[in-house]
């Protein structure tokens, strides 16, 4: 039962505290996942957000998913998630149902324009994180490069992507093993 509660209250306060979704709450549950609980080892970290990602859905409430499967079981999964989903949707409920009428004020406009920069850093120091976790160093930068700039250069579709540098691992890995 502690596991439980304490799944529910770790990914609370995460979902409570943290701007810009999934992405931005990564360096939070890495450390409390990985450095303060001692729930998972980095590697296990690192799998987990990558397969949260992959999974459709919400990132956050995937990763929650997974977490509480892994350290109590279905139970688990149920109390994490409920925590990663839970404040957000009341935050949004009460945003929803109180300023429903202030979103074209100049002052509310003023302060969404000027948390954009701040949500933006703070996906990029997950993806600095997961980068140096997953061993991209200046010899491997060029496949993740290699596919921002497909999406967003060339705008073609994560899920070929996604395929083709799949295709392309198994390709790798088939002709590994037979050197």
């Amino acid at each position: 039962m502690k596991i439980y509660f304490s799944l529910f209250w770790l990914f609370a306060q995460i979902g409570t505290f943290t701007l810009g979704g999934g992405y931005a709450m990564l360096p939070l549950m890495e450390h409390a996942l990985v450095r303060r609980k001692k729930y998972l080892t980095e590697q296990d970290f690192l799998d987990t957000a990558a397969l949260a990602q992959a999974a459709p859905g919400i990132m956050a409430v995937n990763m929650a998913v997974l977490v509480g499967k892994k350290l109590g079981g279905f139970w688990g999964s149920f109390f994490a998630a409920l925590g990663a989903a839970g404040p957000s949707f009341a935050i949004i409920l009460l945003v929803a149902v109180f300023l429903h009428g202030y979103q074209h004020h100049p002052v509310a406009e003023r302060i969404f324009r000027a948390v954009r920069p701040a949500v933006v850093a703070l996906i990029l120091v997950p993806v600095f994180t997961l980068a140096r976790s997953a061993g991209v160093n200046r010899k491997t930068c060029w496949l993740p490069l290699g596919c921002v700039l497909a999406v967003w250069g060339a705008h073609i579709s994560p899920v070929y992507v996604i395929i083709a540098v799949g295709l392309g691992a198994y390709l790798l890995g088939k002709k590994a093993d037979k050197k």
